[in-house]
């Protein structure tokens, strides 16, 4: 069968893995675009078996790099979640770990040119708008993968890669609580909707009847609770302005449980159809903010967001660890206005060469 080459790195970018392209290497046409990164992950088999995927939703994930079309960044990122045993792939929102990997994709790529030392490169999220400044280890103008630094859900240690997340409150919906509402109650269940750097569904654990400190195994075994909360998720993403969201994997879904090892709130976030290992970064930062509005689903349950301003760390508990987020905000009674948020995580250059696809597609 004859097929097509597209160059491509692979990368590890925090706790995701997937293929980093060039966008001018892809077709522009959506529908094409979405053939080509389906054949290239192998979507449609729970161990993506024809394809260089991982058969988990954290490892099909695809970047897609271009030079800015705006004057105050360097690369725009645009992301795709490809499905592990459907083939679908959604554009709606965008990733927090593997843009941990776009800025030294961009430097290996040549968009962006390495500085002797440390390297700012500003990214544009085209899915969601927002702009995020990473500062890479580059000295003598290559990028450094290794480093003492080490992130809960990958083995190891690594170079630090600290991102500053801007222009994330509302980032699809346009609101910080798309709903109007602090609290909804839907079916039953308090929710709260929340949209900072990605629009989550957020509940408490109790209120399904569980603990909130189960596995990741445990949880995705758990299909009594997926058939309990999934009407609720379609429910809260029409609430929430998204439409029907049946297909697409936002709204994302947390349960929240008061802390067990330190940090600020224990939580358990879904991709949305199974439990994330670890931690999306994304994720983290609307879990912070949801400890910092009041009158949320996290009322009663977060320990030590209590501030009136930031910068403050918020540590939220996973499967896997603890994510600190470092939130600058401020808030005066019930309003809270949200600067920045900052994290510091990892990535490694894993592969790079040539992705093969039919034709065909």
């Amino acid at each position: 069968m004859t097929q097509t080459a597209i160059p491509y790195l692979f990368l590890r970018g925090g706790t995701s893995r997937g293929p980093y392209f060039k966008r001018a290497d892809l077709p522009e046409d959506q529908s094409a675009l979405s053939e080509v990164l389906m054949a290239a992950v192998g979507a449609g088999h729970p161990l993506n078996i024809d394809g260089i995927g991982g058969g988990n939703a954290v490892t099909t994930k695809v970047a897609m790099l271009s030079p800015s079309q705006r004057d105050d960044c360097d690369v725009d990122y645009f992301f795709a979640q490809v499905a592990v045993e459907k083939r679908e792939v959604d554009y709606r929102p965008t990733c927090g770990n593997i843009l941990v990997g776009v800025g030294p994709a961009a430097i290996e790529m040549g968009i962006v040119a390495a500085q002797d030392g440390e390297t700012l490169v500003r990214i544009h999220a085209v899915n969601t708008g927002a702009i995020v400044a990473a500062r890479i280890q580059t000295p003598a103008g290559k990028v450094n993968y290794a480093g003492d630094v080490a992130i809960a859900g990958v083995p190891g240690t690594a170079a630090p890669i600290s991102l500053g997340f801007m222009e994330t409150v509302g980032s699809v919906t346009g609101a910080l609580l798309p709903t109007g509402q602090v609290i909804d109650m839907i079916d039953g269940i308090a929710v709260t909707c929340m949209d900072v750097a990605m629009p989550i569904m957020i509940a408490r654990a109790e209120d399904f009847g569980l603990t909130g400190y189960e596995t990741r195994d445990e949880l995705d075994a758990n299909t009594a609770f997926f058939d309990r909360i999934e009407p609720i998720r379609l429910k809260a993403g029409q609430l929430m302005g998204l439409g029907d969201v049946a297909s697409s994997v936002t709204p994302k879904l947390t349960l929240l449980a008061k802390p067990r090892h330190g940090g600020t709130i224990s939580a358990r976030y879904f991709m949305p159809w199974s439990c994330h290992p670890s931690m999306a970064v994304t994720g983290a930062q609307c879990l912070a903010a949801c400890t910092i509005v009041p009158g949320t689903v996290a009322d009663g349950l977060a320990q030590g967001a209590d501030a009136d301003a930031g910068p403050l760390t918020i540590g939220i508990e996973h499967p896997s660890g603890t994510f600190d987020v470092v939130v600058d905000f401020a808030r005066e009674g019930k309003d809270v206005s949200f600067h920045s948020a900052g994290v510091v995580r990892t990535a490694r250059l894993l592969a790079r060469g040539d992705v093969f696809v039919p034709q065909s597609r």
